[in-house]
């Protein structure tokens, strides 16, 4: 069942959903905000704890009762008081707005575990927030009470500045609601729209025909701060996202301004850009229109100027520092509901789970077969009920599965929560994992030259797409042969992205102190030091480069008499130029002899123990490319231990750069490795 157990780690990708599940299955996401560690923490038979108690069993339906569906809360005495806000959106009824606020109460200590005094907790349809320090008599979002969240499609056009000036339309849109917010009430607050609560829409061009916005405040807020906290979160998009997303917004306990390229709210759209004739609005009627335009114009003039000074900044910066709170980047389809697939469904195509259509079993559960009523091939993951996978492996891969489209990295389908199932779906990859293939005896016959070159060079092309190309630096520290699935053609997707880690846009190191992942891939750094890099990917590279060519495992090295892992193993063969021999014995007919070499050659390269010694992505693509030759030549990798008595053929006479026989140089013997893995996840 080796192939089977891979399988199933390969799928276990993308658990997005898992947090709603107290919720209704057409509930959306909620989104936290968590106090650090300095707001302090409260025990649930604490002071706090009880006040918390009962402002979360009076405030859902004193929010939903209120003509403006807003209302706040203090309760208890210090240092114990409890300062509540709780708000929903205006276009939901009150049935629904109590529902939420109820619900955000709930997922309130689930998501920012261990009794944190000061939280905040965003769904599309409400917004939620409470802390032991009063925060009611502020006019303005902080950034620890919000979040920024962005749509990870992009706008797609021939021309960088239509891509420019589609964010700058949004801005536009989101600038004029807010002064239509403010200047359609007096500062007495009297106004049609006390829920300070306004939808809108603009014109775009074909691709994209109309932008969708929302703006929000809170109802107890006048007009001028009401303007003053939406244009202060509008002028922050520009810094806080990139320039071409499709969609964006930012949620605070004090306003909300978000846009999308699809209609995201519920009724009628209040205010329509450009505007149409008299009579024509949506919903509203014909004498507001003189009103509206005397609003816009001026406003659209001042917004102009402010865009011309965005796009300006814009094309002076290549990368930006971003948020990164949980959730600045799961919003990467353009609706909730388009991942979503009802329990019949999935039961229907896989034969209610049958066992003969089961593909493998993990430590998180199993995996089976399936097939749509569309006729496509999917992989139903089935969480068990006792899997070990954590909430926050679970949410952290798909924040990224959802923001990464790519052909060599897996992609996720679905996700069904329904009569306490967790079921994830994947697309279907006929050939299973990489190791099912390359590491049984059989199956390996198979695997000629070609096709593992195509498997080096695609699984190359997903990690430069993951370290360069993709608008997110991402470090996956868990890449080994298991983790690699293939299609139908024997093209990879890197999968598994439950340890991977998100990097600032000019970051290039972090330390944990939490080491997990896969001895024999790991680099030395991270195994010894907990220090991880793009350049922990490339080691990790390296090895899956020396066991495709190999044929072996790395980690059968070490249950072997010679206790010599693999990178050791090649380089001996490699200095005593008799690299041949620990060639696959499939591959040695092949007349690809200098292009396995060259692999082999960057395998090492990957491996060095310096991390400044090894390749970039995009140089190990450059050479794949181009059948160059590195001009740096290899020293003895990491970890290296010296094979005992060894003694090379030098069958290998090929004059191939840099091949080194310096027989004085000297090697050292490691000690045991008795380093262990902290909080070790099954595979």
């Amino acid at each position: 069942m080796r192939g089977g157990h891979a399988m199933a780690a390969g799928y276990a990708v993308a658990g997005l959903l898992l947090i709603a599940l107290t919720l209704p299955l057409t509930a959306a996401i909620p989104w936290p905000a968590c106090g650090n560690s300095s707001t302090g923490n409260y025990t649930t038979n604490s002071a706090y704890g009880r006040n918390l108690r009962q402002v979360a069993a009076s405030l859902p339906g004193n929010v939903s009762s209120s003509a403006t569906l807003f209302a706040t809360a203090v309760t208890g005495t210090a240092p114990s008081t409890v300062y509540a806000l709780g708000q929903c959106g205006g276009d939901q009824s009150a049935a629904a707005c109590r529902d939420c606020i109820a619900a955000s109460f709930e997922q309130a200590y689930k998501m920012c575990p261990g009794g944190n005094k000061r939280v905040a907790i965003f769904y599309d349809t409400c917004l939620l927030g409470f802390s032991d320090q009063d925060f009611l008599a502020s006019t303005t979002n902080s950034d620890d009470q919000s979040v920024f969240l962005e749509n990870g499609l992009n706008v797609t056009s021939d021309s960088d500045d239509v891509a420019h000036q589609f964010n700058a339309t949004a801005y536009e849109l989101l600038g004029t609601m807010a002064a239509y917010i403010g200047a359609t009430m007096d500062e007495g607050g009297n106004s049609s729209n006390k829920l300070k609560f306004l939808t809108g829409s603009i014109a775009f061009d074909a691709a994209y025909p109309l932008i969708y916005g929302l703006t929000s405040c809170n109802p107890d807020m006048t007009p001028g701060q009401c303007r003053g906290c939406l244009d202060a979160s509008i002028a922050e998009m520009p810094q806080k996202f990139y320039p071409n997303t499709k969609g964006a917004r930012i949620a605070g306990l004090r306003c909300v301004a978000r846009y999308e390229v699809y209609r995201f709210f519920n009724g009628s759209i209040m205010l329509q850009l450009p505007l149409p004739p008299p009579g024509n609005q949506d919903g509203n009627k014909s004498n507001h229109t003189g009103m509206i335009v005397a609003i816009v114009i001026p406003s659209v003039v001042a917004i102009a100027a402010s865009m011309a000074m965005c796009l300006f900044c814009w094309r002076r910066r290549t990368k930006s520092k971003r948020s990164r709170s949980f959730g600045s980047h799961m919003e990467s389809i353009e609706s909730i509901e388009s991942l979503l697939i009802d329990l019949p469904t999935l039961r229907l195509a896989t034969n209610n789970f049958a066992e003969n259509n089961k593909l493998g079993e993990g430590g998180f559960g199993s995996v089976y077969k399936g097939t749509l009523p569309s006729s496509q091939e999917i992989a139903v993951k089935r969480l068990s009920h006792s899997s070990r996978q954590g909430i926050g492996e679970l949410k952290n891969e798909l924040v990224l599965i959802a923001k990464l489209q790519h052909k060599n990295l897996v992609r996720l389908v679905g996700v069904c929560l329904q009569e306490d199932e967790k079921l994830l779906v994947y697309e279907y990859l006929p050939n299973r994992s990489l190791d099912t293939f390359l590491f049984d005896s059989e199956r390996r016959k198979g695997l000629g030259w070609g096709t593992r070159f195509t498997i080096i060079n695609g699984v190359a092309r997903g990690l430069q797409y993951l370290h360069e190309d993709s608008q997110l630096k991402i470090v996956h520290r868990d890449l080994k042969a298991s983790n690699v699935l293939l299609d139908a053609d024997m093209n990879p997707k890197i999968s598994d992205f439950g340890l991977a880690r998100l990097f600032e846009g000019d970051q290039s190191q972090e330390t944990t102190k939490r080491v997990v992942g896969t001895y024999g891939y790991m680099a030395p750094e991270y195994a010894l030091r907990g220090q991880y890099s793009i350049k922990s990917d490339i080691y990790s590279f390296g090895v899956l480069i020396l066991e495709i060519i190999t044929g072996r495992r790395n980690s059968d090295s070490y249950s072997s008499d010679e206790a010599v892992d693999l990178p050791s193993l090649v380089w001996e063969h490699w200095r005593m130029k008799s690299i041949m021999e620990i060639i696959d014995p499939y591959l040695r007919s092949a007349s690809s002899e200098d292009e396995i070499v060259r692999c082999i050659h960057i395998g090492l390269l990957c491996v060095q123990e310096d991390p400044l010694d090894r390749p970039t992505i995009s140089s190990i693509s450059i050479m794949f490319d181009g059948n160059t030759v590195p001009s740096q030549a290899p020293a003895r990798p990491a970890f290296y231990v010296e094979m005992s008595g060894f003694i090379g053929s030098g069958t290998y006479s090929h004059q191939y750069p840099g091949f080194i026989n310096d027989s004085t140089q000297r090697s050292t013997v490691m000690s045991p490795n008795e380093l262990s893995i902290t909080d070790p996840e099954p595979r």
